[in-house]
């Protein structure tokens, strides 16, 4: 049987969008589309390294945070600050890794109101190990040249920057 070689719906979705009369969204749609189809694939690169240590991406950030801070503790609201997303999800994701045994929940002696969440040495462990995992298999080799990864980082920072994140130019200076 003779198959024709398959066609890329994005650009298929692009052509759509012209012939329907929306050319000036057109690149645009076929823009996001793309991010969002990136993301899908370099998620299930992720997943696969960080399923079999029980963490999510969310997850594995709050703890490589925390192992970041000096003190290996930070409290809940910084905690989201940082990465950016809201209360409920860094509270979900703490819950989590405390019953993992991988975080502590401890109230601030000076400020009883304020609760950090504390690394504990079974989630030092498994944070070095997920690192070791994801640097091997998707951020030493996420599937572009260094020129093309530095060129798409800062586009995608001053797509970033136009939806109001702050964002500074990284240094490729190792």
């Amino acid at each position: 049987m003779n198959r024709s070689p398959e066609r890329d719906p994005i650009r298929e979705a692009h052509a759509q969008w012209v012939r329907h009369g929306w050319a000036g969204a057109a690149d645009g749609m076929a823009m996001v589309t793309s991010v969002v189809r990136v993301q899908q694939l370099l998620m299930e690169r992720i997943d696969a390294v960080l399923r079999p240590a029980g963490l999510t991406f969310a997850r594995y950030e709050v703890l490589r945070l925390l192992s970041f801070s000096r003190s290996g503790a930070m409290p809940m609201t910084r905690l989201g600050s940082l990465l950016q997303v809201h209360p409920t999800s860094v509270t979900s994701a703490v819950d989590r890794l405390v019953r993992q045994g991988y975080v502590d929940r401890v109230r601030a002696d000076d400020d009883r109101r304020v609760v950090r969440a504390c690394i504990t040495d079974a989630g030092r462990r498994v944070v070095e190990e997920a690192t070791a995992g994801l640097n091997d298999a998707v951020f030493e080799r996420p599937g572009l040249e260094p020129d093309d990864l530095h060129r798409l980082t800062s586009l995608l920072g001053a797509l970033r920057a136009a939806a109001g994140d702050q964002v500074s130019q990284p240094s490729y200076d190792g």
